[in-house]
């Protein structure tokens, strides 16, 4: 089977890659079994919005540590680039960028779809958002013009591992959604005797339920 080019798709397995990074070469995704992680891209070194960008995940990543995940930086600059730019932070704005960015030629950015049409080489600002046994989870995709929002990308890393955990789903805003606030839905009942079992803990204050199609817990 020949094979498919451009952006990976939800639920495949991310890529297989060796890639050369500001600590060394690395073999993704699978240096990161057993791992969540979290690889983003940005335009290019030494521009204002991915410095801003830059210094946010750093200020979060032992949030994402704590979710068991990590944090890979990459755009289509020279090793020696990032290296230079990453000083330039450190001195300059008092932050220690401790994630690896990958250096790429053009071919990974080529291969994950990230190259930006009219742009040049520069790469989009895409998120990868990969689970512990390679898969892509979630793809979140911006502008180059659009800085990225961290603690949505924290949220959604979080929110997937408890839905994973728990077999359940997170409602809009989770976790302040202005219906449940911060309970998680139930899933979709799907036969007959589904319903009459929501009904039943519904009664018994297992659920609460608008509805027997919409029910939500607190975890």
């Amino acid at each position: 089977m020949e094979e498919r080019k451009g952006m990976p798709l939800l639920g495949e397995r991310f890529p297989e890659m060796r890639v050369r990074t500001t600590h060394g070469e690395k073999v993704l995704p699978n240096d990161y079994a057993g791992k969540w992680f979290v690889l983003f891209s940005h335009p290019a070194d030494f521009t204002p919005v991915c410095t801003t960008e830059f210094v946010a995940f750093q200020k979060r990543y032992d949030r994402f540590r704590a979710l068991n995940c990590e944090l890979i930086g990459l755009s289509v600059d020279q090793v020696f680039s990032h290296l230079k730019w990453v000083e330039w932070i450190r001195e300059k704005l008092g932050v220690e960028i401790q994630f690896p960015i990958i250096a790429d030629t053009g071919a990974v950015a080529e291969r994950l779809g990230l190259i930006h049409p009219g742009k040049g080489t520069n790469t989009v600002r895409a998120v990868f958002v990969v689970d512990a046994e390679g898969k892509i989870r979630i793809i979140l995709y911006y502008p180059q013009e659009l800085g990225r929002n961290m603690d949505e990308i924290l949220r959604v890393v979080e929110a997937m591992q408890l839905s994973d955990r728990h077999g359940v789903a997170m409602p809009a805003n989770w976790p302040h959604n202005e219906l449940v606030g911060d309970h998680v839905i139930v899933p979709p009942a799907s036969t007959v005797e589904d319903v009459q079992d929501r009904l039943r803990r519904a009664k018994a204050g297992e659920i609460e339920c608008f509805d027997w199609w919409l029910c939500h817990k607190k975890l």
